[in-house]
């Protein structure tokens, strides 16, 4: 079934999970057929949507056609269900062609980090997101990510971001509990966690999901803990949970997507295969995913 664009009903709504997409490699190039089987499984699991090109795609490691390539196999592959571009860089006019260049795409959103390197004042901040907003026409989730850019994004940013119309929500890696619950009291933008140890916290207080690198593994048991907590079951979602957490520490002990593509690959889902300077797991740590995966996927 092609992938249809996401009307006005349903293109603001993006609550649920959703999975920061692995991309795989086979001998150095986007190995396309596992792209395809991975997102399809996937859907098959309950996820909500993808978001391909994040870091945890390897985006800095991909260049535009490869970008475009990847998104067209996921968009393929995901048949109804929707998908987010990532988008990141420092060069305004390049990030708005680009925007404009995605949104030709039947594209739920855009995931736009804040200019990396360059480290503007909180009026650049602004100009950036409002730049690529106009220039999209697709709604745009801001990813909060200041470990990765060097750019904080403060509270009274984050709010003035939300008075754009194109602007609904955020993928919140900020570290600033007060300025998510801000956020998500002030009620304008949808508020996604995107550290996968706080889905539960961030839920609790109000989230409304989750972009989440480990939705690739576990996947049901995830998709089941988001639908509990949006529910407010929050009992029956601690018991989903709390097995978890050994899980989500250990895919995150060495970089990402290190872990995480060793634990696929264990599966046959995708060749254990990174582009440096980004590198595989360690054996030590591949063998305890693989044991503990193991272990939470008996009955």
């Amino acid at each position: 079934m092609p992938h249809q664009q996401p009307t006005a009903d349903t293109a603001t709504d993006f609550s649920g999970l959703w999975v920061a997409l692995v991309t795989p490699f086979r001998d150095g190039a986007v190995d396309h057929t596992a792209l395809a089987a991975l997102v399809r499984r996937l859907a098959d699991d309950g996820v909500t949507g993808f978001v391909p090109c994040g870091s945890t795609g390897e985006a800095a490691a991909l260049d535009e056609a490869e970008q475009l390539a990847v998104l067209d196999t996921v968009l393929t592959a995901a048949g109804d269900l929707p998908v987010v571009m990532g988008v990141s860089g420092y060069h305004l006019g390049k990030a708005t062609a680009w925007a404009r260049k995605l949104s030709e795409r039947p594209l739920a959103g855009l995931l736009v980090a804040a200019p990396h390197y360059i480290r503007p004042s909180q009026a650049g901040v602004l100009e950036w997101f409002h730049a690529i907003a106009d220039a999209s026409t697709v709604p745009v989730l801001v990813y909060d990510i200041p470990y990765r850019t060097g750019v904080t994004i403060a509270r009274e940013t984050m709010l003035a971001l939300a008075e754009h119309p194109r602007i609904r929500g955020i993928k919140d890696c900020g570290g600033d509990m007060a300025k998510t619950r801000a956020v998500i009291a002030d009620g304008r933008l949808q508020v996604l966690t995107g550290e996968d140890h706080q889905i539960f916290a961030t839920m609790a207080e109000g989230g409304v999901g989750a972009i989440a690198a480990s939705g690739h593994v576990q996947t049901k048991r995830l998709v089941r803990l988001v639908r509990l907590l949006a529910e407010n079951r929050l009992a029956e979602a601690r018991a989903e949970w709390q097995p978890l957490q050994p899980l989500l520490e250990m895919l995150f002990a060495e970089p990402n997507p290190g872990p995480l593509k060793a634990l696929l690959a264990h599966a046959g889902e995708l060749r254990d295969e990174l582009r440096s300077p980004m590198t595989r797991a360690s054996d030590g740590l591949r063998e305890r995913l693989v044991a503990l995966d193991a272990k939470l996927s008996r009955p």
